[in-house]
C-alpha cells in the first residue's frame, strides 16, 4: 500500500476521523507526523482496508481504525494481540497468554463477540495462511512480528464481496514495512508485580534503499516466562459453591477424581431388569434396594434402607473412608495462569523496479513457536466397571464393597506428574509478485501467496488404560492397592501423547485498478480481480489416542482440501458534488462469484453511500451481504473430547465431557450486514473529530456448538434424567450422566438457526497543544444493542450483557480512554480501560441459586512514557494494570474462577525498553 500523504484539509476532516475509531489503549497516530502531513502538497491516491480501488482520502463508507507501530511499541505489545484484544469492538472468546486450557499457544482476534472464524486477518491485503496446532483454521497473531508492522488497519464491517469468505465481522489488515530506510532495534523486558510471567523480547530491523527497488530485513525474538494460578489468592484453588438457594457460600473445592482414587459402588448391585430391552421394572430387586411405583406407573429405585448405600469411598491419605468434599482434589495449583512461550520471528520484503512501469515485490515470513501448559495430573477413570474380587484384592475393601460388586473407579495420578503440554509450530509464508501501471494510469498486480504450517504437539504423564484394564483382567494389577499406582508398577502403562498437524494454503491472484471516465462529480473509479485458492489442513493424533486406549476418548483423525474460483468488482461511483449541504456524494459497489469444491457457487454484494454535507459533517452507511465457508476442520475434524465447564443440579463435577468435531454437510454461512455512520470535524475546534457507527449483523445458517451449560440445562432435569428429548438439540446431543457422576453428550458443528448482533461504535479524537506541549485524547465506546443466537429448535440465546463459562463475554458497554502529552524529547500516555459488568449465563435461569451471579464492572488503568537519551537512544517504561485489578469470580466460571478471554489475570505488570535507531 502507499503510503498516506494528505492536505491540512484531508487530514483534519478523515484521518482524525480515522482515529476516533481507534483502540483507546494506544495512540493512533503521532503529532509530529500530523504536522509534517500538513505540511505535505502533495495528495497521493491510497488503498484503505475494505476496498481495491485506490483513493485520495481515507474516507470510506465503511469505519476503520488506524493503530501505528509507535502506538504499538508505546503499549509494551510484543504481540499483536496485546493490542487488538483490548478494541472495545472485540468481545467473546479470544486465546492468549492467559488461556491455559485449550489455547495450544495460540492467539487471536475476536471482532464483534462473533468468533476468531468469523474475523479475516490479512498481512499487506492478502490472505496470512491459517496457524497454529492441529488443523488450524484461524490466524495465530503470534506468526505476524510486532517490530515489523507499520500500522494495523481494522475494518469493523463484513467485507466478503471485497475479500471473500471469513470477513463477517469484519478485517484486521497487518501492513508490513516496505519503504524502510537504515537500522532499529528494540529490547525490552517486563515482569508483574509477583515477579512472575517475566517476558523478554528483542528485535532488529535493517533496511536500505538503492535506485531500482528496497530491502527490508527484520528478527525478533520473545521469550515468556509462566505464571502458576497457585500463586494467585483469586486462583488457588478452584472454588465451589454450597448451600441452600438464596444462601450459598464458598470453599475451596476440587475434582471428584482425587488423590489415592475414588470408587463408586453399583446400586443396582444383584438387581437383574425384567422390562422391555434391559430395562429396570417395577419390582425388580436386587441387594441396596428395589425399583418401586414413582406414581404414575413408572419405576423408581429406592433403597431398602437409606443407611445402607453403596460405596462411595476416597483413598486419599492410603486408607479408605467415605468420600467427602475434603477428598476433592485441588487442580488449580497444578495450573498454569500465563503460559511460557518461545518464538523466533523472520521476515523479509523487497521491491525491485524491472522498468519505468513495472516492479516485482517480495514478501517472507518465517515463525518457530515453542509453547507450553501445564495442568494437574491426569484424572483416569474406569470405562468399564471393576469387578471386586476379595480373593486377589485389597481386602480392605471388605465391608464396604460387597464380593462381585462391580465398582466405578476414578484418581488423580499425582503420582505420575503434572500433565505437561508442547507445541512447536513452524509456519513460512511467501509472497511473489508483479505491480505496475499502465499509460493511462490503470494499476495492475499479479501475486502468488504460499502458506505452509506444520505442528508437533506433545502431552507428557498420560496414562495407558486400556492396558491397565487388560491387567486388572488378568488379574495382574489390583487397582485398589494404592502401591500398584506408583513406580515401577505403573511405569509401563505412562505414555507420552504425539500429534501432528498442518495447513497450506496457495493463492494466484490478479487485480487491476484504475479510472473509467471523468464525471460531472468527480472519477468513476473501477477495480476488479480473479483469485484462485486452495486450502488443505490435516491432523494425526496419537496412535494410542486414536485407537481409543488411552484413558479419554478416542480421538479421531482430520485431513481434508477444498479450492475455490473466485471472480469480483468494485466501483467508486461519484454522484454529486459542490452544491449546497452535497459537497462530496459518492457510492461504492463490488460484487464477488465464488465456485467452491465442497459445495458450489453463490454471489456476494456490497453497496456503501458517503455524503459529505459541508466541510465538517459527513455521512456514511452500507449494506452488504457476507457469507463464510466453512473450513477444513469443521468440514473433515474428526471427533474429539473437550471437557468443558458447566453448572447443573443432577451432578457435583464441574466439567462436562463433550464430544465435538466437524460435519461433511455444512454448508456456508450466510450474512446481511448494514452500517450506518456519522464523521464530524468541527472547524471551529480545530483536531477534534467526532464518529458515530451503528452496526447490525444478521448471520444465517450459522455454524456452530451449542454453549454447554444450554445442553446440559435443557436436556437434563435436575435428577440426571432426560428431559425435552423430542427437540432436535436433545436428540442429538445424546446426553446421560454416567456412573461417575459426569455428565456426558455430544455438541459437534451444525448449521444451526442463527446469529444477529447490532450495537454502535462512538469515538472522539482531539489533538491540541497547551502548556507548550502537543496532546492527543481519545475516547473509543461501544454499546452492544443485541445479540442473540438461535438453537436447532429456533429457540433464541441472548448472550447481552452475560458472561459464559466457554463463549467469552459480551458486556453491554466497553469504553477506551487515552491522553498523551508529548514534549521536546519525551513523551507520557494515561490509559483506562472500562467493561461494564455483566450477569453469569449459568445462572440465567435461577440467580438463587448461584453464589455469584454476576461481575460488577472493572478499569483498568495504564501509565507509560519515553525520554529520548540521545537522537538515536529511546528509553520506554510502563506500567500495566497500575492498581492491581483482579479478575472477578463468577458463577460458572472459565478458568482460574474467572473468565481470562475478557480479564487481565496477571495483576500489576512492569516493563522498560531500549530503542536504538539510525
Amino acid at each position: 500500500m502507499s503510503s498516506v500523504s494528505l492536505t491540512a484539509k484531508a487530514i483534519r476532516s478523515s484521518l482524525l476521523a480515522v482515529a476516533a475509531t481507534s483502540v483507546a489503549s494506544v495512540s493512533v497516530f503521532s503529532a509530529s507526523a500530523i504536522a509534517a502531513e500538513e505540511q505535505a502538497q502533495k495528495v497521493e491516491r491510497i488503498a484503505v482496508t475494505g476496498s481495491r480501488i485506490k483513493r485520495t482520502d481515507m474516507e470510506t463508507a465503511s469505519p476503520v481504525s488506524v493503530i501505528d507501530a509507535s502506538a504499538i511499541l508505546s503499549s509494551g505489545a510484543t504481540s499483536i494481540d496485546d493490542v487488538l484484544q483490548k478494541m472495545t469492538s472485540s468481545g467473546g472468546a479470544m486465546t492468549n497468554a492467559a488461556v491455559n486450557n485449550g489455547s495450544g499457544g495460540n492467539a487471536s482476534m475476536n471482532l464483534r463477540g462473533l468468533g476468531s472464524n468469523r474475523t479475516l486477518v490479512l498481512v499487506n491485503g492478502r490472505r496470512m495462511i491459517a496457524s497454529g496446532t492441529g488443523a488450524a483454521s484461524t490466524v495465530d497473531l503470534n506468526t505476524i512480528p510486532v517490530s515489523m508492522i507499520q500500522r494495523v488497519e481494522v475494518l469493523k464491517d463484513g467485507a466478503s464481496a471485497v475479500y471473500g469468505t471469513d470477513a463477517i465481522a469484519g478485517v484486521v489488515n497487518v501492513i508490513l514495512k516496505r519503504d524502510f530506510d537504515g537500522f532499529e532495534m528494540n529490547a525490552q523486558t517486563g515482569l508483574s508485580a509477583q515477579g512472575d510471567a517475566d517476558e523478554t523480547s528483542i528485535d532488529f530491523t535493517l533496511g536500505n534503499t538503492f535506485d531500482k527497488g528496497n530491502l527490508v530485513l527484520n528478527a525478533q525474538y520473545t521469550k515468556r516466562g509462566e505464571a502458576s494460578q497457585a500463586d494467585r489468592g483469586f486462583s488457588e484453588c478452584p472454588i465451589a459453591e454450597k448451600g441452600a438457594a438464596g444462601a450459598k457460600t464458598l470453599y475451596c473445592g476440587g475434582s471428584s477424581y482425587s488423590q489415592g482414587g475414588h470408587i463408586w459402588g453399583d446400586s443396582n448391585f444383584g438387581i437383574t431388569p425384567t422390562g422391555a430391552e434391559g430395562d429396570y421394572a417395577i419390582g425388580d430387586s436386587g441387594f441396596y434396594g428395589q425399583y418401586i411405583n414413582d406414581g404414575k406407573g413408572k419405576p423408581k429405585f429406592a433403597y431398602f434402607d437409606e443407611n445402607n448405600t453403596e460405596a462411595n469411598l476416597s483413598g486419599r491419605g492410603g486408607e479408605y473412608h467415605d468420600y467427602s468434599s475434603a477428598d476433592a482434589y485441588n487442580y488449580a495449583k497444578d495450573s498454569f495462569l500465563s503460559t511460557p512461550m518461545e518464538r523466533l520471528n523472520l521476515s523479509f520484503s523487497g521491491t525491485y523496479e524491472l522498468s519505468d512501469s513495472i516492479m516485482f515485490f517480495t514478501e517472507a515470513m518465517y515463525t518457530k513457536r515453542s509453547s507450553e501448559q501445564q495442568m494437574a495430573p491426569q484424572p483416569i477413570w474406569s470405562k468399564d466397571p471393576w469387578v471386586y474380587d476379595s480373593s486377589w484384592m485389597n481386602k480392605e475393601l471388605i465391608g464396604k464393597v460387597q464380593e462381585g460388586e462391580a465398582v466405578s473407579y476414578g484418581r488423580r495420578m499425582v503420582e505420575s506428574g503434572s500433565r505437561d503440554f508442547s507445541q512447536t509450530v513452524d509456519t513460512v509464508r511467501i509472497v511473489l509478485g508483479l505491480e505496475g501501471e499502465f499509460d493511462n494510469g490503470w494499476a495492475w498486480d499479479a501475486s502468488y501467496n504460499k502458506g505452509k504450517n506444520d505442528s508437533v504437539d506433545t502431552l507428557a504423564n498420560l496414562h495407558n488404560i486400556g492396558s491397565i484394564n487388560d491387567a486388572v483382567t488378568a488379574k495382574t494389577f489390583d487397582p485398589f492397592t494404592q502401591s500398584s499406582w506408583e513406580g515401577a508398577s505403573i511405569a509401563p502403562f505412562i505414555y507420552t501423547e504425539v500429534n501432528s498437524g498442518g495447513s497450506e494454503l496457495d493463492i494466484a491472484a490478479a487485480t487491476l485498478s484504475g479510472a473509467i471516465m471523468d464525471l460531472p462529480a468527480g472519477e468513476l473509479g473501477f477495480a476488479a480481480g480473479y483469485e484462485n485458492r486452495k486450502e488443505s489442513a490435516h491432523y494425526t493424533p496419537d496412535s494410542l489416542t486414536a485407537q481409543g486406549l488411552a484413558n479419554d476418548p478416542r480421538v479421531e483423525a482430520t485431513a481434508g482440501e477444498f479450492s475455490v474460483d473466485e471472480l469480483y468488482a468494485e466501483l467508486a461511483i461519484p454522484l454529486l458534488a459542490d452544491l449546497p449541504m452535497a459537497q462530496q456524494v459518492d457510492m461504492s459497489a463490488a460484487v464477488r462469484y465464488f465456485d467452491y469444491s465442497t459445495f458450489g457457487d453463490d454471489t456476494t454484494w456490497k453497496l456503501g453511500l458517503t455524503w459529505r454535507l459541508y466541510d465538517d459533517l459527513m455521512v456514511r452507511g452500507g449494506r452488504s451481504t457476507a457469507f463464510r465457508a466453512p473450513t477444513v476442520s469443521e468440514l473433515f475434524g474428526g471427533k474429539s473430547p473437550s471437557f468443558n465447564q458447566i453448572v447443573h443440579p443432577s451432578t457435583d463435577q464441574t466439567q462436562a465431557e463433550v464430544t465435538v468435531g466437524g460435519n461433511e454437510l455444512l454448508t456456508p454461512e450466510e450474512a446481511d450486514i448494514t452500517t450506518l455512520g456519522l464523521v464530524y470535524s468541527p472547524s471551529y475546534v480545530e483536531g477534534l473529530s467526532f464518529t458515530v457507527d451503528y452496526f447490525d449483523i444478521a448471520i444465517t445458517n450459522t455454524i456452530t456448538a451449542v454453549d454447554s451449560n444450554y445442553v446440559a440445562n435443557q436436556c437434563l432435569d435436575a435428577g440426571g434424567n432426560k428431559i425435552n428429548t423430542g427437540t432436535a438439540l436433545c436428540q442429538s446431543s445424546n446426553i446421560e450422566l454416567d456412573s461417575t457422576g459426569r455428565i456426558k453428550f455430544d455438541n459437534g458443528l451444525q448449521n444451526i438457526g442463527a446469529t444477529n448482533t447490532s450495537g454502535y461504535d462512538i469515538n472522539v479524537a482531539y489533538v491540541f497543544d497547551a502548556l507548550d506541549l502537543s496532546w492527543k485524547a481519545g475516547l473509543d465506546s461501544s454499546i452492544l444493542s443485541s445479540y442473540e443466537e438461535f438453537d436447532p429448535d429456533g429457540k433464541a440465546v441472548d448472550y447481552r450483557g452475560y458472561i459464559t463459562g466457554g463463549v467469552g463475554a459480551y458486556a453491554k458497554f466497553k469504553s477506551n480512554f487515552n491522553i498523551t502529552a508529548t514534549g521536546q524529547d519525551w513523551s507520557a500516555t494515561y490509559e483506562a480501560r472500562y467493561i461494564d459488568g455483566m450477569d453469569s449465563f449459568a445462572c440465567k435461569a435461577d440467580t438463587t441459586k448461584c453464589y455469584a451471579p454476576t461481575v460488577s464492572s472493572i478499569v483498568y488503568h495504564d501509565l507509560s512514557g519515553s525520554y529520548d537519551v540521545t537522537n538515536t537512544v529511546r528509553m520506554s517504561a510502563g506500567v500495566n494494570n497500575i492498581f492491581d485489578e483482579e479478575p472477578p469470580y463468577f458463577t460458572g466460571n472459565n478458568d482460574s474462577n474467572t473468565d481470562p478471554y475478557t480479564y487481565d489475570v496477571l495483576g500489576r505488570y512492569f516493563f522498560v525498553r531500549a530503542n536504538v535507531k539510525f
